[in-house]
């Protein structure tokens, strides 16, 4: 005959702990309403799905690097008129598909216009999807891919940038990224082109590349793999950041 406890241990056997631990409070929900055990096993089944899938996002939110959680209803789309001719091109990013897709997202604007805030939003929403997600700065992408050089590691860091569902590269353009920088970050946006999708954010038009990377033919190189299959937002105006302090 089975024991609870006998029950307990073969599920912890089978790393099915949150089915071990809710087995006796279950049990006596199924006594208490006269159910049976079909309704046992899915109630316990439905409890342990779920705690795996917030582990899940637990483990995605970790591995993302993101600095904060920020969800898109903080988002003002009152500031600017490109905010709201855009509206719905922003939102409908926020079902995700352009991931499943292998869709690139570029947004361009002036500092404080709002580029950071969507890039964040985004990977929080990615994560909380169980999408394999990781938030990083240009510049900081390429001073680690540098030293992978330096330290023989290259392959193993290129890797870890290549492998992503959705890689959100911040703030490109706001130093020049030199000539190893350029073609370092040719080679991750070259491997992850129609394979996983890469959302940048750059205050610099497209015509203007030329000015971070090392040369015009690197630039374009990159511009032309991103373009082809990519969503392009544009936003304008002065500072929100700016003008969230004027106003406080």
């Amino acid at each position: 005959m089975h024991t609870i406890e006998s029950i307990q241990k073969n599920l912890l056997k089978l790393r099915l702990k949150t089915m071990a631990q809710q087995l006796e409070p279950v049990l006596k929900e199924a006594e208490q309403k006269n159910r049976d055990a079909a309704f046992l096993l899915g109630r316990l089944a439905e409890l342990e799905a779920e705690q795996r899938w917030q582990r899940a996002i637990k483990l995605r939110l970790q591995q993302s690097r993101l600095p904060e959680k920020i969800t898109i209803d903080q988002f003002d789309f009152h500031h600017h008129s490109t905010r709201k001719e855009q509206k719905t091109a922003i939102l409908n990013l926020f079902n995700l598909s352009f991931i499943d897709r292998h869709t690139d997202v570029i947004i361009i604007g002036n500092p404080g216009t709002g580029k950071t805030f969507l890039a964040k939003a985004l990977a929080y929403a990615a994560c909380n999807a169980n999408i394999k997600v990781l938030f990083t700065t240009a510049i900081d992408m390429i001073n680690h891919l540098v030293a992978a050089q330096v330290d023989h590691s290259l392959l193993k860091k290129l890797h870890f940038y290549q492998s992503p569902d959705l890689l959100l590269c911040d703030e490109l353009g706001y130093l020049p990224l030199g000539p190893d920088g350029s073609h370092l970050f040719f080679q991750v946006i070259s491997q992850r082109h129609q394979g996983k999708s890469t959302l940048l954010t750059t205050n610099l038009p497209f015509a203007e590349w030329g000015n971070m990377f090392d040369s015009t033919t690197v630039a374009t190189a990159i511009a032309d793999r991103l373009v082809l299959n990519s969503q392009i937002l544009l936003l304008g105006g002065t500072s929100y950041r700016r003008k969230k302090v004027t106003s406080e």
